[in-house]
């Protein structure tokens, strides 16, 4: 029988002190050569454990494996320079120096399914898998061969449902492509980001979900947080497309944001992964908060719908912390759990 309101996170958690920088985006490795490979996987079944000791129910691989949820990716393609960077703005928020695609893009072999299966081969509980979405990945480098944001974003969602199938293959249950940018880009998600998506899950049987947030606890995206105003009603813009897309499950940042969560009335009929802890904050919610958001979304999410999960990605935060607003999590789900099965 299904879970109840079953626990995910929504992407990376912190890794060891010994793997890379602690609380540092695009940390570089400690490790090199086979200790590194040695050290990733050692990592994972540390990420693991401590996830399941915390009561998560859905399970990742934390993103142990990887430097940064989409260049680690990108850097595994054909036709993309890493030697000669240049400075965007990422997401319209802060400059960040990236990959240049410089050619044709191909994948020549899978990137991650090697460490899918090592993760399959440590638990019996369903695996979630995150990959960057087309828009996020295209937001997330110089473009100086297509000329084309559109175009980009249909090459790399060809190559991200090659890696999708192998990794459904492999034995993951959900997987996830991360979209950030789908809360900034708004005329582009509508005319071809969701196609893009709904392109990059051509095929799949296992189900499927896309991640929408308002990103990292980082400075960057903070201050641009106070500049949403009161109401952040951004998903408002994407939500009605979203509904009739085939996407299975939305995720989206709800606890400590100013998002009006009756908009979740737009997607009522979807699956979706209600974030019930702040990722911005060091401050651990206590287990009445998360389940005073669950509760909030219950009024438009059917309960067999409803996926407790955190509001973004962890990396940043020190690994005792995300450790306790883990168990925070699965603690406030409990108590909305007995509340519903008493009912």
């Amino acid at each position: 029988m299904k879970k109840l309101l079953p626990t995910s996170t929504a992407g990376s958690l912190p890794k060891p002190s010994w793997l890379a920088q602690p609380e540092t985006l695009w940390s570089p490795w400690k490790l090199q050569g086979s200790e590194l490979s040695d050290g990733k996987h050692d990592a994972l079944r540390v990420s693991l454990h401590e996830q399941q000791l915390a009561g998560v129910d859905i399970v990742s691989d934390g993103e142990q494996t990887r430097q940064h949820f989409v260049t680690t990716f990108i850097e595994h393609l054909t036709g993309v320079d890493f030697e000669n960077r240049k400075t965007v703005k990422i997401r319209d928020r802060y400059d960040a120096s990236v990959p240049c695609v410089v050619g044709p893009l191909s994948r020549t072999k899978p990137v991650f399914v090697d460490d899918a299966k090592f993760l399959r081969a440590q638990t019996k509980q369903p695996i979630k898998w995150a990959l960057p979405g087309p828009m996020t990945m295209i937001d997330t480098l110089y473009d100086d061969h297509y000329h084309s944001r559109e175009k980009l974003a249909w090459e790399f969602a060809k190559i991200l449902n090659q890696e999708a199938k192998e990794l459904e293959a492999a034995g993951v249950d959900i997987i996830q492509f991360d979209e950030p940018a789908f809360n900034v880009f708004f005329d582009d998600v509508n005319d071809w980001g969701i196609a893009c998506l709904e392109r990059a899950i051509e095929g799949l049987q296992c189900e499927t979900a896309v991640h929408i947030c308002y990103g990292y606890g980082i400075k960057a995206n903070t201050d641009w947080k106070q500049t949403l105003g009161n109401e952040w009603r951004q998903y408002e813009e994407i939500f009605p497309k979203l509904q009739k897309s085939n996407i299975d499950i939305i995720s989206l940042e709800c606890h400590n944001s100013r998002v009006p969560i009756e908009l979740l009335e737009l997607i009522r009929g979807k699956k979706v992964m209600v974030g019930a802890i702040d990722v911005a904050r060091n401050e651990i919610e206590t287990p009445e908060e998360v389940a005073a958001t669950l509760r909030e979304a219950l009024k438009y999410v059917d309960a067999d719908k409803l996926y407790p999960c955190t509001n973004c990605g962890m990396a940043p935060l020190p690994r005792d912390i995300a450790n306790d607003k883990l168990k925070a999590l699965s603690a406030g789900t409990e108590l909305v759990r007995k509340e519903l099965l008493a009912n």
